[in-house]
């Protein structure tokens, strides 16, 4: 049983009636406080033809500090760049965004959807309401792993979700640390689901990496904030509830332990006479330490959250339950509430509540070591 207790608050936004950018639903939000101290989400707005914008709202709650709604207040960011688009649409998906706090700034970390297929993209901040694009994220080649014949760059990449604070990468130099989730040849949940691996191969299945990006300069910034290198598997799929893939959510945050994360994991029944595929995403807790998240402390081995209610069973996409965005409540006095924002079903956003806990229990599941590159 998972020390980390979540409670459902509710939904919090749905598409809006007449709102053309919002005729496919709002999903994915990422989710930060601003330097006026409000809440922000920045929800995936899609169009009909699936063309995905960014919007920008802030958050509204009750008495008892409970999100309650949100009030629109304009887009981000939508496709304008080649890498965003595509003949006929164009995509700005998933964002998450962190305050990095050694570099000043927002980044927000978005899947770019063009006719090359998903890509990460950055771009950055300062006030939330005016982004400046940094381009798609580029990776350094693998070399002496699973992975030394593939380029990052070349194959499809989702879910990049930055750490908040510097990390050092295995040579000792300070970086932005990147979580995110490649697709390799062959590791499609949509085709595991039908073909299931043998036994082992969860390290083909899509997994969650991590790489990272030195901070070099003199005055303590990148080069160029988005080109990643010393790249490692952090976890793959191992419980039956992730059994066909895991990829990031929420940006980590802190706790007594060290870093935390939400993050999802897919499991599916196989296609059958009268029977379609189905997919199913659920969502867990990962612990890692706070100075070398290579270190798993814990992971969930059941989900603490998955598709239950009739807005996560029933949408775009059924059984769904995607959460992107955090928000440690110090603003209520604690450190130990977190609120969580999450897709429902690829239509509406809903909000969570989830308790730290002040102990990981003994014995808990982590991923044995796997090379660094």
């Amino acid at each position: 049983m998972t020390p980390f207790h979540l409670r459902r608050l509710g939904t919090i936004m749905e598409p809006e009636l007449g709102n053309p950018y919002e005729d496919g639903g709002v999903l994915n939000p990422g989710a930060v406080r601003g330097p006026d101290g409000h809440l922000y989400l920045f929800p995936r707005l899609v169009a009909k033809g699936n063309y995905s914008r960014i919007g920008i709202a802030r958050v509204s709650f009750d008495g008892e500090g409970n999100p309650s709604g949100v009030e629109r207040l304009g887009l981000a960011l939508e496709p304008e760049a080649d890498y965003e688009l595509h003949p006929g649409g164009g995509g700005c998906e998933d964002p998450r965004v962190t305050f990095l706090e050694p570099l000043g700034r927002y980044i927000m970390t978005y899947t770019a959807y063009s006719s090359r297929g998903p890509r990460i993209a950055l771009a950055e901040s300062k006030d939330l309401f005016h982004w400046t694009r940094l381009g798609p994220a580029t990776f350094d080649p693998c070399d002496g792993t699973e992975c030394s014949t593939q380029d990052f760059t070349g194959i499809d990449n989702k879910d990049g979700v930055l750490f908040p604070a510097l990390l050092s990468d295995h040579r000792g130099q300070s970086s932005v640390a990147l979580i995110h989730r490649p697709l390799f040849k062959g590791t499609d949940a949509h085709e595991t689901v039908q073909h299931p691996a043998p036994r082992n191969v969860e390290l083909a299945n899509e997994s969650i990496w991590i790489s990272y990006c030195p901070v070099d300069g003199e005055d303590g910034q990148p080069r160029r904030l988005g080109h990643f290198r010393s790249h490692h598997r952090l976890a793959c799929p191992v419980a039956p509830w992730e059994r066909l893939k895991i990829g990031g959510g929420t940006p980590p945050f802190v706790v007594p332990h060290g870093w935390a994360f939400l993050y999802h994991g897919v499991s599916g029944t196989p296609e059958s006479p009268g029977h379609p595929k189905r997919l199913h995403y659920s969502a867990g807790v990962m612990v890692v330490d706070k100075n070398d998240p290579w270190h798993m402390l814990y992971r969930s081995p059941e989900p603490i959250l998955k598709a239950a209610r009739a807005e996560e069973r029933e949408g775009i996409v059924a059984n769904v339950v995607f959460p992107t965005g955090v928000d440690v409540r110090t603003d209520l006095g604690t450190s130990k509430r977190v609120d969580v924002y999450y897709g429902m079903a690829d239509y509406k956003i809903g909000a969570a509540t989830l308790v730290v806990p002040d102990e990981l229990p003994p014995g808990s599941r982590a991923d044995p070591h796997e090379g660094r590159v």
